[in-house]
């Protein structure tokens, strides 16, 4: 492994703490901060407005339930929030690449993947690490689960897999940045959009789409975590791979930064 990318001893605690000073700086701005959660908890509100407007209209949408639906959507905003609030760095990594910013990375004892990606913190996470928990608290009492000790641990290790995969895609798309030498990441953006397509159940879609949400792969975020602890046939058999995916998604993103890394000339500034 690179010794750049090698953790060392106490990574976590430090990875801790440098998240812990950019929040506090952020939070400095309390009314801006304030402004940011309550927009993104707006937004969100009106996707929940959709869903629900479908339901009044039709009480099962291709297999699913209301509550169901809402259950993914939750998922969703959950890992979409974690990601923001530990992760965001990964979002600024094209204007580093292309401004120089990196190479005060390179010099310091530390994994530059961490440092980069704990550069920054999101505060719309709050939001949406809010209403999603919110959301799935309030689905979970309404879904047809039996909450045996085995189903909660199975269920926790689903949303966690899938926080892993938003994650992991989030890095590795950002990470194209190490060739693509713009100051934004278009390919970023739209894989993040195209997240937001999964929300719903994939029978919606036609074969194209459904199979692009698969491979890419946003569907395990949510749609595909939601089926395995729901049951829900051969969506549920995907689904039970979840954590083996989260596991590839990490993996591939580690390597795809790295890759980038070891290309990487600077600015030259």
């Amino acid at each position: 492994m690179d010794d750049r990318l090698r953790p060392p001893p106490g990574t976590l605690g430090i990875y801790r703490r440098l998240l812990g000073a950019h929040l506090r700086a952020v939070l400095e701005y309390r009314a801006d901060a304030l402004l940011t959660v309550g927009a993104t908890v707006l937004g969100q509100l009106a996707g929940l407005v959709f869903v629900v407007t479908i339901f009044a209209q039709t009480p099962v949408l291709m297999g699913w339930t209301r509550w169901e639906v809402l259950c993914v959507c939750g998922m969703v905003m959950l890992a979409e929030g974690v990601g923001s609030l530990f992760c965001e760095g990964a979002w600024q990594l094209s204007g580093m690449v292309n401004l120089g910013g990196l190479d005060y990375f390179l010099v310091r004892p530390y994994p530059v993947v961490l440092q980069v990606t704990g550069s920054a913190v999101g505060v719309n996470g709050l939001g949406n690490v809010l209403i999603g928990g919110a959301l799935l608290g309030t689905a979970a009492g309404r879904i047809e689960v039996t909450w045996t000790p085995l189903a909660l641990l199975w269920a926790g290790i689903l949303l966690v897999s899938g926080m892993l995969v938003k994650t992991a895609l989030s890095l590795a798309t950002n990470a194209l940045a190490f060739w693509l030498l713009s100051p934004s990441n278009s390919i970023a953006v739209s894989v993040h959009l195209l997240g937001d397509l999964a929300r719903y159940p994939l029978s919606v879609y036609g074969p194209g789409v459904r199979s692009l949400l698969t491979v890419v792969p946003v569907a395990f975020v949510g749609y595909f975590p939601a089926a395995a602890l729901l049951d829900k046939g051969g969506s549920a058999t995907v689904g039970a791979l979840t954590p083996l995916v989260a596991l590839a998604a990490v993996a591939g993103a580690w390597a795809v930064f790295g890759l980038g890394l070891r290309r990487y000339e600077s600015a030259g500034t």
